[in-house]
């Protein structure tokens, strides 16, 4: 069996963004040469997140306004991190990486990602504006 290991970085200029990497994940892919297996994507911070939908404008908005509406990033200090952690303003962050996962797990099959019609990996960001990292493993054959 094989084994491939990669860490993708990110570094988003704003609070919350939704960024497409399923070509990057098919890069990953391409390099292990693996053929039949699975595919973890994982974002490896606790405000930040991975998930898997439709690319589609108008679902990322409606995402954002949904998210926003479950847990509002003003006031900070309706939340007990905000109080208790030092010069902290990402309580919302947390609970908007619950919501949306931390990882996705993808079927290989004769090389490729074994994607549904339309499903997309995506890299969901709610406390940008510093570098965060992302694992790509894959294991297969």
């Amino acid at each position: 069996m094989k084994s491939y290991r990669k860490e993708l970085w990110f570094e988003v200029p704003t609070r919350r963004a939704f960024v497409h990497i399923t070509s990057l994940v098919e890069e990953c892919l391409a390099e292990s040469r693996v053929r039949e297996g699975l595919v973890l994507v994982n974002a490896m911070h606790i405000t930040a997140s991975v998930f898997i939908n439709d690319d589609e404008p108008g679902l990322h908005q409606d995402y954002e306004d949904w998210l926003e509406q479950l847990a509002p990033h003003e006031p900070t200090d309706r939340y007990r991190h905000n109080l208790n952690a030092v010069r902290e303003d990402n309580g919302d962050a947390h609970l908007k990486r619950q919501i949306m996962g931390r990882e996705v797990v993808v079927a290989v099959t004769t090389g490729r990602l074994d994607l549904g019609t339309w499903e997309r990996i995506f890299y969901g960001e709610f406390d940008g504006r510093r570098r965060k990292r992302v694992l790509v493993k894959i294991i297969g054959e």
